[in-house]
């Protein structure tokens, strides 16, 4: 998906219309000194030519600028566009990737849990919680194609993550397997955009880290120095026997443009023996 150069503004009018004054000046001295044309004549004749010259040029002009304005807006809307299908795509990925990879890790780490418990409550807990998790992707997924079927009006507004949301998603990256150990300090007044930016940080994170590396402990941190807001994830690297299930690898490069969109940085590499995510978020963002 790719966006097009800003249309540029290029006019030739008034290059035209000096040759065409200069050739029509050319043409009278000719006339005057040839054919004996008087003075007065010469100039009534240079003058009535460099009207027509001028008034082609004004209703010239008038059209390019039309033209462009036709092309800006054209452009504009195509931004526009390209604009609301990546962030359809950063929607659809969050719910689709966050939604059915955790399904996909909680019944792995099910079938791992059953080896040590044959009692069948691992199982049972697992099917509960794909249950749940189906359901949730479900409704969020028919909601965001209600959204697209939708030609005209504003498209419906649905609740967004907030600080509020960090318990529950910790929560379910607990239900996955993963042991989270999760600091937060002060943050004071965030803003929406932050809070948003921060959640889908750290559901990222935490999917990542169960995907990867699965009954593993990680370590979330959030803390804030001035006006920007700092997010560590990182984890100890695979447990014992797990498979590891790669994503498409959209998901970190989607939340590195949502994060760079907002003024802030995203890192992520192997550290140590384990993975670290390092993100900072503006406070202002919107």
């Amino acid at each position: 998906m790719t966006t097009c150069e800003r249309p540029a503004r290029r006019s030739c009018v008034w290059v035209l219309a000096t040759g065409a004054l200069l050739v029509v000046l050319l043409v009278v001295l000719i006339v005057r000194f040839v054919l004996g044309l008087t003075w007065d004549l010469a100039l009534i004749l240079l003058v009535g030519v460099a009207l027509a010259v001028a008034v082609w040029a004004v209703f010239r002009l008038r059209a390019e600028r039309a033209a462009h304005e036709a092309a800006l807006a054209s452009w504009a809307a195509s931004e526009a566009i390209v604009a609301e299908r990546l962030r359809i795509a950063r929607d659809l990925h969050d719910i689709v990737s966050h939604g059915l990879g955790t399904i996909t890790v909680r019944a792995a780490a099910a079938r791992h849990l059953n080896a040590q418990d044959t009692s069948g409550r691992a199982l049972l807990e697992a099917i509960e919680d794909v249950e749940t998790l189906s359901r949730q992707a479900t409704l969020e997924l028919r909601r965001m194609l209600e959204t697209l079927r939708e030609g005209d009006g504003p498209a419906p507004r649905h609740p967004t993550d907030t600080l509020a949301s960090l318990p529950e998603i910790i929560a379910g990256a607990r239900r996955a397997g993963l042991r989270v150990e999760f600091h937060q300090e002060d943050l004071g007044s965030v803003s929406p955009g932050a809070q948003l930016a921060i959640c889908a940080i750290v559901r990222e994170g935490l999917g990542n880290s169960a995907r990867h590396a699965g009954f593993t402990r990680v370590q979330v941190s959030l803390s804030r120095e001035h006006d920007t807001i700092s997010i560590t994830i990182t984890d100890d690297g695979p447990s014992t026997g797990w498979a590891a299930a790669p994503g498409a690898g959209h998901g970190l490069l989607g939340l590195r443009e949502r994060v760079n969109s907002l003024g802030g940085t995203l890192h992520a590499g192997p550290h140590a023996t384990g993975f670290r995510l390092e993100a900072t978020v503006p406070e202002g963002a919107r």
